[in-house]
């Protein structure tokens, strides 16, 4: 049994005295065997638009958009009605202004005339957009890689982190669990059934425990270990309570204190069906957090898509994967091409 150090140089008054955590035995060092630092991306599943594995089309944005592009030539009119079906598609009044000038612009450059050509240069905007912000790319990094999961709750963060271990696991990478969530006992038991459910190690302590200590645990385990990665659990919170997201902060100098270079990775879970108030998470969740990237979940519901969109043009935020579905393996790696093909599917 791994029990948490007392070393006050390191182990300041940010994290309280917790209970031992629990996980497997250590990993021999002749055992470990030097991986990869970029995950690599699977094949394009044959279903789904570029391989996302969404349904045929999300919800309304390409029927509205097909319908308007397909009388004759483009008019000042039509771009209107663009800008409506953009806003509609949750894409967001300040990005869709900025789109649409954008990609008017680029259709008159091109000596656009038709409603497909007006497709064609949005689409070519919206590409470019989340390109600039390097979405789909993700590099696990050198080993420990610290992952930091923040958001909040209903939106899948728990079973996300699941997802993304198994895929983790499942391309040779040996990865812990950490329960840093320890306001509600039922995540603690949640992360506990996927640990065991998948064969990996979850670090927790007793409910109501620091969430520092945990994560100063979890980091001396993945140390010890020779461990790839370590995927943190935190509280799901509200973006407006300013006292719970504080404990983000809280959390982040813990991990930097122990390893300057980490968290590698800060992923905000956003759920996509919120629309506009997931853009709003995303800048609260950005401030206190420094979120690095966006997992989008509930792709495959009734989500309308276009707050991808909207995050990666105005904080510069790559969106990382998608969630498809409530299977282990229903997590993409994000495919700019393949969604904007989704999200302007008539």
């Amino acid at each position: 049994m791994f029990w948490r150090r007392r070393d006050r140089d390191e182990h300041d008054a940010d994290t309280a005295t917790g209970e031992p955590t629990s996980v497997e035995a250590p990993i021999a060092a002749d055992d470990v065997t030097p991986l990869p630092a970029t995950m690599a991306r699977p094949p394009r599943a044959a279903s789904g638009p570029g391989g996302l594995g969404l349904r045929a089309r999300p919800s309304g944005l390409g029927a509205r958009l097909r319908a308007l592009l397909a009388a004759g030539s483009a008019t000042d009119q039509t771009w209107e009605e663009v800008e409506e079906a953009l806003i509609a598609g949750d894409v967001g009044p300040e990005t869709t202004l900025a789109l649409v000038d954008a990609a008017r612009e680029r259709f008159r450059r091109a000596g656009g005339r038709s409603g497909d050509d007006v497709r064609s240069a949005l689409a070519g905007e919206i590409r470019e957009r989340l390109e600039r912000a390097a979405s789909g790319s993700f590099a696990l990094g050198p080993p420990p890689s610290v992952i930091l999961f923040v958001g909040v709750n209903g939106t899948g963060k728990t079973t996300t982190i699941a997802k993304l271990a198994a895929r983790l696991q499942s391309g040779g990478h040996r990865v812990a669990l950490a329960a840093a969530d320890t306001f509600r006992a039922a995540a603690i038991e949640q992360l506990r059934i996927w640990g065991e459910q998948l064969g990996i190690p979850v670090i927790a302590q007793r409910a109501g425990a620091d969430p520092g200590a945990v994560a100063f645990d979890a980091l001396a385990a993945a140390e010890s270990r020779g461990l790839d990665a370590v995927l943190i659990d935190t509280a799901g919170r509200l973006q407006n309570k300013a006292q719970l997201m504080a404990e983000l902060t809280k959390i982040r100098r813990v991990i930097e204190r122990r390893m300057p270079d980490q968290p590698r990775h800060v992923l905000l879970v956003l759920d996509a069906t919120t629309g506009q108030n997931g853009l709003v998470q995303a800048e609260a969740f950005s401030r206190e957090a420094g979120v690095t990237g966006i997992v989008l979940t509930k792709l495959d519901g009734t989500a309308k898509g276009g707050v991808a969109v909207a995050v990666a043009d105005r904080l510069g935020v790559p969106i990382q994967f998608v969630g498809v579905g409530e299977e282990l393996a229903d997590l993409a790696p994000f495919d700019p091409d393949g969604y904007v093909d989704w999200l302007l599917a008539g």
